[in-house]
């Protein structure tokens, strides 16, 4: 492990996570901004150390390396390292073993050290003092120090109070979760990165329902075009249900009595205030049961509020519902009619 500061050494950066294909919100924007300018001038120590915290899959990783790459664009001797902190803490375990010395020699070598998922050192003791003394060593010959953690300083535990206090030195910032601009924009690029054509209501859908993070929604591209692929079909709504009603929890608004009238209207072409009324006309009658029975379905509603909402007693309720369930057995226009009543519902 011990090279001298000319030597080359493989800066375990990754040539994909560049500021280039990082898409920009309002969730990342202030992380992006101070990133570009330590990579753009590194002399730059206002944001040393650099501390960046978010939930996993925001997208840490890949704007700490892009600060690296950046750097290494425009100087290419600088030593620049990216590692994370278990490869970190097991190099560390195996110089104890050895020359201790040479693994401190390499590390004050670094003029930019990025360390992803710092929070992994907790309760690691002998660990921590010595990056605690490679941290000292590096702020002081004004080397740029860079850290990744799901979590803020404030919120670690199972560390060393002085460690914890120089992680706050600099410049904490968090990646929030990707808004849906971000998604949108990620999901466009990562298609066009694998020249995948995604209709509109199918991008709509992903992102959608894919709203915790970065990673998952790339995810959900690979397992898209893997479908599409193996299947030799085109990229459709059915298919990416299909691809994600076993990745992903879908997002699906509360069914309530409002979405139930207007669908039922709608589908019967009648006003919803009809609906209200005392008319035994057949087609109103009918949409007036249906209303009773989806919202007992759908919206679970107790049958006596269902009939306080639609002002009829529970006893024309509990009428209504069986009478519509005795019918769908015999009527495919009615459980045609049930079918794209639901699927309207569900699509709101």
């Amino acid at each position: 492990m011990r090279e001298t500061a000319g030597d080359d050494f493989d800066p375990q950066l990754n040539p994909r996570y560049t500021f280039e294909n990082y898409c920009l919100s309002d969730s990342n924007k202030i992380a992006r901004s101070i990133s570009e300018s330590i990579a753009n001038d590194p002399k730059l120590k206002t944001f040393n150390p650099l501390f960046i915290f978010g939930p996993a899959g925001v997208g840490k990783t890949h704007l700490i390396q892009a600060i690296g790459i950046r750097i290494k664009e425009r100087n290419p001797q600088a030593r620049v390292l990216y590692t994370t902190a278990r490869l970190f803490q097991s190099q560390f375990t195996a110089a104890a073993q050895k020359n201790i010395n040479n693994f401190y020699y390499f590390y004050q070598s670094i003029d930019t050290l990025i360390i992803d998922d710092i929070q992994d050192l907790q309760n690691m003791d002998k660990t921590q003092n010595t990056f605690f003394h490679i941290f000292n060593h590096l702020r002081q010959h004004d080397k740029q120090i860079i850290m990744s953690s799901d979590r803020s300083p404030a919120e670690m535990e199972g560390f060393e109070e002085r460690l914890l206090s120089r992680f706050k030195w600099g410049m904490q910032v968090e990646l929030e979760r990707p808004d849906i601009e971000l998604r949108r924009d990620v999901l466009k690029l990562k298609a066009e990165q694998d020249g995948l054509s995604l209709p509109r209501d199918v991008a709509e859908y992903i992102v959608s329902n894919v709203t915790n993070s970065v990673r998952e929604l790339e995810g959900i591209m690979v397992s898209l075009m893997a479908h599409a692929t193996v299947l030799n079909r085109e990229v459709t709504l059915d298919l990416a249900k299909r691809v994600m009603q076993n990745a992903v929890k879908i997002n699906r608004r509360q069914v309530n009595f409002e979405m139930i009238t207007e669908a039922v209207a709608s589908h019967y072409n009648i006003t919803p205030d009809l609906l209200f009324t005392k008319s035994r006309k057949r087609e109103v009658s009918d949409a007036r049961q249906i209303v009773m029975y989806l919202a007992k379905k759908l919206a679970k509603m107790p049958l006596t509020t269902i009939g306080h909402k639609i002002d009829r007693s529970h006893a024309t309720v509990i009428y209504a519902c069986n009478n519509i369930e005795d019918r769908l057995s015999t009527e495919k226009k009615l459980a045609s009619d049930l079918d794209a009543i639901e699927a309207a519902i569900q699509s709101c």
